[in-house]
């Protein structure tokens, strides 16, 4: 009888525990309040803002409903990609390449002449020379580097610092130096005022000037006997200063073996521009390094900013 009677009180507490565990069953089998019908439903709950109502035949909207929408971006905004060229531009930059094409390799003054007919820019451009050389640039000997002055310049206002000490500092000022000096330059230039073109250094001030290596350096600041940015000792600072203030242009082979210079401006008479690019061209070959071998200049290429190339016989 007494295991009768703890039976009979087990069995309650044992179906009080068993009619959660039965009601929880269909709770999971119930259907979820998204996927019920929201629109056109009677009764059913709509997002605040959203229409009451969709008209027969509409395409279904995928906008957010809220937020503003999305804008689509414009053509040739994006980073790398130009604009388009009108029809008219197609055309003309069409013909002159074909031009260029049969007419090959042409001679300088013919060039020029091309160059200025073909002007479309509303600036004045600068022209430009490409000389591709028979080097090695992964030999050292083999490096072209230096600057050349040129007879007529660049028709550009060039910016120049000299970092100089004693009587070299007013030397270089009356020569024309935007900024001569030496450790007031240097703290200048450390506390981010980079606003010159060519940096000029006497040799003796070397030492001190190699603390802007990390910032002149990457910039192509950094004076180097190499580029002829370093005025040796004995030698006359306001010299140095007149040249690259007149239009003393640098030059450096890149990778490729190709040197790259600004030769003035198309707005310069023929006879300027013949003289400037041949006193570049003459000074390219008078650097050939001596262990290269074959043929040094392989093509020369006259452009300007907004032209194509030209290949020129010299």
């Amino acid at each position: 009888m007494a295991k009768q009677k703890a039976s009979e009180s087990e069995a309650p507490e044992a179906a009080g525990k068993a009619a959660p565990e039965a009601d929880a069953k269909p709770k999971k089998a119930r259907e979820p309040k998204e996927a019920r019908p929201a629109e056109g439903a009677k009764g059913s709950p709509e997002a605040p803002g959203a229409a009451t109502s969709t008209p027969a035949g509409a395409p279904a909207s995928t906008a957010p409903s809220s937020g503003p929408p999305i804008s689509e971006k414009k053509k040739g905004k994006q980073p790398g990609i130009p604009p388009l060229r009108g029809k008219r531009l197609r055309g003309q930059m069409k013909s002159l390449r074909a031009k260029i094409a049969k007419e090959g390799s042409m001679p300088l003054k013919k060039a020029i002449g091309l160059l200025k007919s073909s002007k479309r820019a509303k600036f004045d451009e600068t022209v430009e020379i490409h000389m591709s050389l028979g080097i090695d640039t992964t030999q050292n000997d083999q490096m072209v580097r230096g600057s050349v002055p040129l007879p007529h310049g660049i028709g550009k206002t060039v910016r120049v610092v000299v970092f100089c000490q004693g009587d070299n500092v007013a030397k270089a000022t009356s020569a024309g130096a935007d900024l001569a000096g030496s450790d007031d330059v240097i703290k200048k230039i450390q506390g981010g005022w980079l606003d010159f073109d060519v940096a000029l250094a006497t040799q003796d001030m070397m030492g001190v000037v190699s603390r802007l290596g990390k910032v002149l350096g990457p910039r192509g600041l950094m004076p180097t006997p190499k580029a002829g940015t370093v005025v040796p000792a004995g030698a006359d600072v306001s010299a140095a200063v007149k040249e690259f203030k007149a239009g003393k242009v640098e030059y450096r082979a890149d990778k490729g073996g190709n040197v790259h210079a600004g030769v003035g401006k198309l707005s310069f008479d023929e006879d300027k521009l013949v003289a400037n690019i041949h006193a570049f061209v003459d000074q390219i070959r008078a650097v050939k390094p001596s262990g290269v071998k074959g043929n040094y200049v392989h093509s020369i290429t006259l452009s300007a900013t907004m032209s194509p190339g030209i290949p020129v016989s010299i």
